[in-house]
């Protein structure tokens, strides 16, 4: 948007810019405030000269301050004269993100004006990076991967109702983190949250563990004590590696999923409980049934919703992105803020398969916290053997990101005959980046150009 009262200016100014840039004239504050509102330009050039005040800039310092109340992200170049540059200076201090001389020179208001098409491109970028994040938003969980962005969306819809979930998934991936996270977003977030590891404790225990036992049941059983199921009552029971459960104790869990009652060990009276169930398991629970290990009819009851946690190695990039998490963490618990990793310990981290999964990587990363010497970790402080990748399984972002626009832009120009006002808006970009973006990749713009 031009904001100018000069007529003759305003024609002068419209002709800097191509006929495919979409361009607002105002004259004054009222036509420019409600062309803002309606045209909600990227760049507006402000003349601080405007009636009633032709002479000075009161008036231009008015619209100044409104625009970037209204619409704070557009960005604004202030047109001075030549003598001017204390109301220039102002203006900047105010919030406008450059500002131009008078009098007309068609190539310098151009570039100051792509630049600040530019500055608006980058900080849209940005503000939509900060949205989508680089983390799955979920306590204790660091990802980036679709895989692992898609359990955690999927949590947060299963969190808030009471459907029992398993969680299956290789040992470290962080089961116990997910399950946690159920609890935290649902509504029993304000009661306990207990957890029992069933392959931790010896069969003839985990009954009385799981489900209490009376006085006097059992030698030993001095007094009565609950179980972890009615310790949980009101909140959330964490089974863990539920696929080690004894049979005999599958009929008994069974029992309670279905009737929601505990039976303590020596006790004829059931106790009823209100709890979340949630388990989850290191096996495969389906050969587990094959092979008669695992009631099929448990499965059922404890799977309404099933998790499926993909090992570290499977996550596309998450490897890097939980490793930085690590290192900033651990070194700052041990005073050493400032470790980064070497470019080998970055290849490393990348290609290793990571057996062990996230447990695996806290205890690498601890161990190179404490031995790294200066500021760089590098791979034999991880202890991993950097390996150059092969070079088509080479990730190189900005040539990524280059192929891609490259071909996108030819493919907009084509469907377009080759219209860079109509490519601009295919493409969702300004027509004055997407000269830049053609003249970066030498791209032929003429209706001749060779198909992609």
């Amino acid at each position: 948007m031009i904001v100018e009262d000069d007529p003759g200016l305003q024609s002068q100014m419209r002709w800097c810019f191509s006929e495919d840039l979409e361009v607002t004239v105002a004259s004054e504050r009222e036509s420019a405030l409600a062309a803002l509102r309606r045209e909600e330009p990227d760049v507006v050039t402000l003349d601080l000269g405007l009636p009633p005040d032709p002479g000075g800039a009161s008036e231009g310092f008015k619209l100044l301050e409104e625009i970037l109340r209204l619409s704070p992200m557009t960005k604004v170049v202030v047109v001075t004269g030549r003598e001017d540059k204390e109301n220039a200076v102002k203006a900047v201090g105010m919030g406008a993100s450059d500002f131009y001389q008078k009098p007309l020179d068609a190539d310098i208001l151009t570039f100051v004006v792509n630049r600040a098409f530019r500055l608006a491109e980058l900080e849209r970028e940005n503000r939509e990076l900060a949205r989508r994040g680089n983390n799955a938003n979920i306590k204790g969980i660091v990802a980036a991967s679709p895989q692992m962005l898609a359990i955690c969306r999927t949590l947060e819809k299963v969190a808030p109702t009471d459907v029992t979930t398993l969680i299956t998934g290789e040992t470290g991936t962080g089961k116990e983190l997910l399950a946690r996270a159920i609890h935290d977003l649902s509504p029993r977030v304000d009661k306990p949250f207990a957890a029992i590891n069933c392959a931790a404790i010896p069969e003839n225990l985990l009954e009385s563990e799981l489900f209490g036992f009376e006085k006097g049941s059992f030698t030993g059983a001095t007094q009565a004590k609950k179980g972890k199921i009615e310790s949980a009552n009101g909140g959330t029971l964490f089974l863990d590696e539920i696929g080690d459960m004894p049979m005999a104790l599958q009929a008994k869990l069974l029992r309670f999923l279905q009737e929601r009652v505990v039976d303590r060990v020596g006790s004829v009276n059931p106790i009823p409980v209100d709890v979340r169930v949630v388990c989850a398991t290191h096996r495969d629970v389906r050969q587990l049934i094959d092979s008669g290990e695992f009631r099929e009819d448990l499965y059922y009851r404890i799977s309404e919703i099933t998790l499926d946690v993909p090992a570290v190695r499977e996550r596309e990039g998450d490897a890097l992105v939980i490793a930085q998490s690590l290192l900033k963490s651990l070194g700052k618990n041990m005073d050493r803020p400032n470790l980064a990793f070497s470019e080998d310990a970055i290849n490393a981290i990348n290609t290793y398969a990571w057996p062990g999964n996230v447990r695996e990587m806290i205890n690498k990363i601890k161990r190179a916290t404490i031995m790294a010497d200066g500021k760089r970790v590098t791979a034999d402080d991880l202890e991993l053997t950097c390996e150059e990748p092969a070079a088509p399984s080479h990730i190189n972002l900005r040539q990524v990101r280059e192929r891609a626009e490259r071909q996108a832009i030819n493919q907009a120009l084509h469907t377009t005959g080759f219209n860079m006002a109509q490519a601009a808006r295919l493409l969702g970009i300004t027509r004055p980046t997407l000269y830049n973006l053609t003249d970066k990749y030498q791209i032929d713009t003429s209706a001749e150009a060779p198909g992609v």
